[in-house]
């Protein structure tokens, strides 16, 4: 097999801000999720906030699951749209730099703007998001490389192409492609407002049926329509094979496929959830591609998440990826 895990998703640049709720309040920014907004919204909150900006960094929810394989030692190939622009050089680099294949290498760029995600972090360590997808939201079948999702054992699809009817489209291809090769189908939720407002979007790119969700509890319940965990679980199975539901403080919830399996959470002071989830799908990708059990593979999300949250940004640094995945192998 060429590659463990290829994803697809939007390509942003993430800029990160350290704010307070009444701030948020002050700026009409919705706290705890992730908001569209148009060019000239984004600009003028950089604007605005230039004295709280903290560190840029190639991202996006798939991105952010694909660099944690790499780190931990996987192979990935990542499909994505950047602009053929300052930011997309850096972008694609930061890509090439981390070992991750990508249809960048090959393709032509098109004019336009880069996608950027303004990450707001506030003192409970909550995330929020406003969004310009940029050329990001072209994003397209022509970016898919049938070839190497062929080669892949999972190809991981972000939640947040459920919003544009091209990348949407992108999507199922991109499920059709992989399941018609024998290959095993990932989706995330990515968000509470996807949940909320794209059900039939997710419904229709899970088709008959994949391999494995991951969600959040809020997101799990939205998409069940139900207040009652064991109810949203007995809604997923009816979605997917497996699934992962990540409960914050209170650990994670792993079926896979006949037992459901409580993961123990790792106690620690969280400063900053930004990719905690895309870590633990990261994680996870790379145990059960590595041969672990569903449960093994929890433990090592779970351990890798934890970590994450005790600094800000979305990822680890490589020797971080490396002493996690060692402790929970011992």
């Amino acid at each position: 097999m060429a590659y463990d895990v290829y994803g697809m998703g939007n390509a942003l640049l993430d800029i990160e801000f350290k704010v307070t709720p009444d701030l948020l309040e002050q700026l009409g920014i919705d706290k705890g999720v992730m908001t569209l907004i148009e060019a000239d919204r984004q600009q003028q909150l950089i604007n605005d906030l230039k004295g709280y900006m903290g560190k840029k960094s190639g991202g996006g929810s798939a991105a952010n699951t694909m660099f944690a394989i790499s780190q931990f030692g996987g192979k990935g190939f990542y499909s994505c749209k950047v602009a053929n622009d300052e930011m997309g050089d850096s972008y694609v680099q930061d890509l090439i730099n981390a070992g991750i294949d990508t249809n960048l290498q090959n393709q032509e760029r098109d004019s336009g703007i880069t996608g950027q995600c303004l990450v707001f972090v506030t003192p409970d360590a909550d995330r929020t998001m406003n969004t310009h997808l940029g050329i990001s939201a072209q994003f397209s079948e022509k970016e898919l490389n049938e070839n190497a999702i062929a080669l892949s054992e999972y190809l991981y699809i972000e939640g947040y192409l459920v919003t544009d009817p091209t990348s949407k489209a992108a999507a199922i291809k991109g499920r059709e492609i992989a399941q018609n090769a024998g290959k095993k189908v990932a989706l995330s939720l990515s968000d509470l407002n996807m949940a909320k407002y794209f059900k039939e979007g997710f419904l229709e790119m899970i088709g008959d049926g994949i391999d494995l969700i991951f969600s959040n509890e809020s997101e799990a319940l939205t998409m069940a329509e139900t207040d009652d965990l064991a109810k949203a679980c007995d809604y997923l199975k009816t979605l997917s094979k497996g699934f992962v539901i990540t409960r914050g403080p209170k650990g994670a919830l792993v079926y896979d496929g006949s037992s459901l399996i409580e993961v123990e959470p790792k106690p620690v002071k969280a400063v900053d959830t930004v990719g905690a989830g895309d870590m633990f799908a990261g994680a996870f990708l790379y145990g059960l591609t590595h041969g672990m059990s569903h449960a093994h593979a929890g433990k090592l999300a779970s351990a890798a998440s934890a970590r994450l949250v005790t600094s800000y940004g979305p990822r680890l640094e490589p020797q971080e990826a490396k002493e996690v995945l060692a402790e929970v192998k011992a």
